[in-house]
């Protein structure tokens, strides 16, 4: 090769060289773009991994609560009522009281003195077959002593009548005529009338028909042996408790139930002695006054003989009960 040769190619090597280092953005754009597409070895040794993005799990969307509804306040319970106590026969035990079984208290309301009280408006739907009378008419005074508990001053009460020329009406219990059956022998011989108050003055409302019908035949009985008569057919309820049907069933046995038109607390201690019983009756009189007053108020007995005088001056008479009508 000649030296003109050799140097051709020499300068033919440096030109590929510097070809080979020039700035790629001299190069035409295919040929950048070809290179650019040629994949390139990845140094692995020093390199820092490449962290995989951790893939978090997406949450399930939660359905938004609903509120709830706002807790009505609780409503404090009603207290349990007091059970009454058990009442002597099973009748009222174990049937609810309506229509003709409904317990009924006698009461008046009483007006000015001289003026007939009203009376409970029960009374204005009595038959003709429920037989009761509980004040007459005219210038009569019916005077009623009940005895159904202690008898207290009998003699007092019998010479206070006696002296004023007064015929009472007993309602007195078969109990007391069974311990005391001289009182009602004294009461019989001095001419008063005396009628049926059951046996044992016990409360009608809370017994059987069968337990009334007892009461009221046992003491008829009692009071026939006594004194060899039959009871006039005249009765007084026990405390003035009662019920449509029971004086029905009374009624059915020809009895009539008396009332009242006049009384007094006269069952416990008078605050002002004999003035207060003297009082209650004369502030009430009237017509046709039916009046009740207990045996066992020593106060009533003191004060007998002053009220049969006052009412005698006051023009009234004394009447016995078989005379009123219902």
């Amino acid at each position: 090769m000649t030296s003109i040769t050799k140097s051709a190619a020499l300068l033919i090597v440096l030109s590929a060289s510097l070809i080979g280092c020039a700035d790629k953005s001299l190069l035409s754009p295919d040929l950048s773009q070809s290179q650019n597409n040629t994949p390139q070895a990845t140094t692995s040794a020093a390199a820092t991994p490449t962290p995989k993005s951790t893939v978090k799990p997406i949450p399930k969307p939660q359905s938004t609560p609903v509120p709830s509804a706002t807790p009505k306040p609780t409503t404090a319970p009603e207290p349990t009522a007091t059970p009454k106590p058990a009442v002597v026969g099973n009748f009222s035990k174990t049937k609810s009281v309506t229509g003709d079984r409904v317990p009924y208290s006698w009461y008046y309301m009483k007006k000015k003195t001289g003026q007939v009280p009203d009376f409970p408006k029960e009374t204005k739907s009595f038959t003709e077959d429920q037989k009761a009378v509980w004040v007459g008419t005219g210038k009569k005074v019916y005077l009623t002593i009940d005895a159904g508990g202690p008898l207290i001053e009998v003699d007092l009460m019998l010479k206070s009548l006696k002296e004023n020329d007064v015929k009472a009406n007993f309602f007195i219990s078969g109990n007391n005529i069974k311990k005391n059956p001289e009182y009602l022998k004294k009461v019989v011989a001095d001419g008063h009338f005396v009628a049926n108050h059951t046996m044992t003055h016990n409360d009608f409302n809370e017994m059987t028909d069968d337990q009334i019908r007892k009461e009221i035949t046992d003491f008829e009985a009692l009071y026939k042996k006594l004194t060899g008569k039959e009871v006039e057919k005249y009765f007084r309820f026990p405390y003035g408790h009662y019920n449509l049907h029971n004086l029905n069933l009374v009624s059915s046995m020809g009895y009539t139930s008396v009332f009242w038109s006049t009384a007094m607390r006269d069952w416990e201690p008078r605050a002002n002695g004999a003035e207060d019983p003297y009082n209650d009756i004369m502030n009430n009189l009237h017509d046709g006054n039916v009046i009740l007053m207990h045996q066992g108020s020593l106060e009533n007995m003191q004060a007998l003989a002053r009220i049969c005088k006052e009412i005698k001056k006051k023009g009234y008479e004394f009447g016995i009960v078989s005379e009123l009508h219902s």
